[in-house]
């Protein structure tokens, strides 16, 4: 592998999930024993390149002290904000600026090792100023005329060349944070680090991904990602 600068891992964890239905934020509902997070935590930080992880939380957050994690010495706390930007920028702000910010959702516990290794592979390119996991769109796409329940066809998109963005996204820390800072007092729509270097002209390389790195959003991802999680375990020597 390229010799990189350090890597600290960013996980935005202040959302509350509303989505799951559930009594809590889906980040600490359970799957084999552990939560969510724990499982995330634990696949990042047991990464040989990884050292730190930086957490972004809700300051009312009442469930995160009640982990083991909690007093990891790798691990450090940051207040989190109202949106997914503010808390990543909360977390890459106090990061050296030459060192290489790795964020990944709280709610993707299901990464592997290899993932990452081929991610950490753009800190040699000098085309790109860094990159994402992502996986091309197969489905065909339907733009609706409206977000609602009964939503109508507007049109078909052409999914040529489409992909979805998954995390990790890695990206030199001053540079994430420059961008976030502008993007954010523009009041631009950034929805992941990727699109707020974009908005500054950097390039972003795709990285194809196990498309086993699924984001828990609703109920019916728990099954599929304690699925995944059981098989990663078999699969370990």
């Amino acid at each position: 592998m390229t010799q990189i600068n350090k890597v600290v891992a960013v996980v935005p964890a202040a959302g509350v999930g509303s989505r799951m239905q559930a009594d809590r934020p889906k980040q600490y509902l359970t799957l084999h024993g552990k939560t969510i997070l724990e499982h995330t935590l634990a696949a990042l930080i047991s990464h040989p390149v990884i050292h730190q992880v930086v957490i972004a939380l809700d300051p009312a957050d009442p469930y995160f002290d009640q982990l083991p994690v909690a007093s990891a010495s790798w691990l450090q706390r940051v207040d989190g904000g109202r949106e997914r930007a503010d808390s990543v920028l909360a977390a890459v702000a106090g990061l050296p600026a030459d060192c290489w910010a790795l964020v990944h959702d709280a709610a993707r516990p299901c990464l592997e090792h290899a993932d990452i290794d081929r991610l950490l592979e753009v800190t040699g390119r000098s085309d790109v100023a860094g990159g994402i996991l992502a996986t091309p769109v197969r489905d065909t796409m339907k733009r609706a005329h409206r977000q609602s329940p009964d939503a109508q066809v507007l049109h078909t998109e052409c999914r040529d060349n489409l992909w979805h963005a998954l995390t990790p996204q890695l990206f030199n820390a001053g540079q994430l944070t420059a961008a976030l800072k502008t993007g954010l007092a523009q009041g631009r729509n950034i929805t992941d680090e990727a699109s707020a270097m974009e908005f500054e002209g950097h390039g972003v390389a795709l990285i194809d991904a196990n498309p086993a790195n699924i984001k828990i959003t609703r109920p019916a991802d728990l099954p599929l990602a304690a699925f995944y999680l059981a098989q990663q375990a078999a699969e370990t020597p």
